[in-house]
Order: C-alpha cells, then structure tokens, then sequence
C-alpha cells in the first residue's frame, strides 16, 4: 500500500468527510448512553500542512484553505473543531478523523482506531499517547487490517463484558484497488450489520466518473440496513477519469434529521470549494427510513 493521507490532509474531501462526521458524533453524543467508534482506516489522526507532503500538492488550500466563516452551522462546528485543534497542536496543526472523533464524544464512549501501515500507525500511536486537556474519550490503537477489525471488534461490549447499542463505523479506505474497493467495503458492511444492525456505518468513496458509482449505489441501497443515505460534494465537472473530482459518504442508518443538516452546508461547501463555480452537491436517499 502507497497511499498517504498526509499529501491529502485538509482537502475538499476531507472538509465533507468531516463536517458530517462531526455532525454523526454530535449526534451520538445527544443521548446520555455510552457509545463506540471504530475508525477502521485511521491514517496518523493529525497531520500538519506546513509538512513537505502538504505543501508538494497544495490540496489544503482548495479545501480547508477557502474556508473563513460559516453561516451553515454543520460547517461553524467544524471550523471550531479547527480552531480547537489548533489552539492545542500549533497554528498548521490539521485534525484526521481519530482526533475528532476523540475530542467529539465523551469519557463514558470506547474509540478504537485502525492503520495498517507501520509508518503511519507510529504516528498515530505518538499522537495519542497523552490525552491532551480537551480530549475526554480514550483512544485505542492498534496495528491491523480495518476490515478485520469490523468482524473482531463488532459488536463492540463494554468493561464489563455487556454489547453497547450504540455507535459509528467509519470506513475510508485508500481505493488502491479502486473499483474492487466498493466490492470489498460492502461486503464488510454486509456482515457488520449483521452483527451490530443499530450502528451508524459511514463510507468514504471517490467520485471520479458519475457512472462509475451507478453499480455501487444500487448495491449500497440493498445492504440490510434500516436507511441508506449518500452525501456528495463535486468541486468541478466528472469529465476526468484521472482526476478526484468530488468525493461522496454513505451513511447506513444515520440519525434523524441528518439530512436536513447537511442539506444547507453541503450547498455552502459546494459555493465556496467549487473551481470557477463548477461546484455541486446532493444529499439523497437510497433507502429512506420508514
């Protein structure tokens, strides 16, 4: 695997990613129940954009980069999420999943992180050996496949040995593969809501070429889940294969009124990301809940 988020951190893809992760958690958080993460292709969870690999592709000042204010609450959470990271790690300081996962849920929640690449889970082992002021839930890492995690670690139970009910999955895996991903993604989510059906699973994918998805959708909307949502930004045209051209999120059973939040900040995402106004957006139901 070659694949390093590092060059990538604080893209357009990421600014949607986790705008509507931050939203999930929230979300979670609303209910006093304990609950549990996975973040089953965790990367180094904080990445800095005056490093070497930032700078060679520049990718962060398309996304984070154009970002200076909010009207769309989705998105002021996230910038504050932003400011919080950097207040603590440094001005260049970019936040990955596993840090906001782990400063957005609570002292009462589990959150387990995967990386497979040993490079990349050295920093993310260094990153949370201390648990900063503002981080309250306890992270676990560990060095291993993240599909494998979802079939070891699902459903998840709590020190004293009883299933939590509550939770989020969140799949973003590198697409090295790439079309055979979807296969292999799917068929994870397939057995894990099997197992743990009240779970959230969210699902990163690329949008390249829009009829390249067509298959996936249609299968995403038979997975055995209660409600199938997908959420998409596009910072310019699908007339290049060779190009990321947005990037979009599968949410399974994502909470209530998800939709309605994401609907004004995917539109403001899509103003202020899109290149020579070529952005779009769409927030839409596969299967909507009954």
């Amino acid at each position: 695997m070659n694949y390093r988020h590092g060059f990538h951190a604080g893209n357009h893809a990421d600014v949607l990613k986790h705008v509507v992760l931050l939203a999930l958690c929230d979300a979670l958080v609303a209910k006093p129940a304990p609950c549990f993460a996975l973040d089953t292709h965790a990367g180094r969870g904080r990445y800095k954009l005056d490093a070497e690999a930032a700078k060679r592709t520049g990718e962060a000042e398309g996304g984070i980069g154009r970002l200076r204010a909010a009207r769309a609450p989705a998105i002021a959470r996230y910038l504050a999420a932003i400011d919080a990271c950097r207040a603590a790690h440094g001005a260049n300081s970019y936040p990955g999943s596993p840090w906001l996962l782990a400063n957005a849920l609570r002292e009462q929640d589990r959150l387990v992180c995967c990386e497979i690449q040993p490079d990349e889970f050295a920093w993310l082992k260094t990153n949370f050996l201390d648990r900063t002021p503002e981080q309250h839930t306890e992270v676990t890492v560990q060095q291993r496949d993240g599909y494998a995690a979802m079939k070891a670690l699902l459903p998840p139970r709590g020190g004293d040995g009883t299933r939590i009910a509550r939770g989020l999955v969140l799949i973003d895996p590198p697409y090295e593969s790439q079309m055979e991903e979807f296969d292999t993604a799917l068929a994870a989510l397939r057995d894990a809501i099997a197992r743990w059906p009240q779970a959230t699973y969210v699902l990163w994918y690329p949008i390249k070429v829009r009829r390249a998805l067509h298959a996936f959708h249609r299968a995403a909307g038979l997975l055995p889940a209660k409600s199938a949502l997908i959420a998409e930004l596009r910072v310019r045209d699908e007339d290049s294969p060779l190009r990321m051209n947005g990037s979009g999120l599968l949410v399974l059973n994502p909470p209530w009124k998800l939709d309605a939040a994401l609907k004004p900040a995917l539109h403001e995402l899509a103003d202020a990301l899109g290149e020579e106004g070529r952005g779009g957006w769409r927030v839409e139901w596969l299967r909507e809940p009954a």
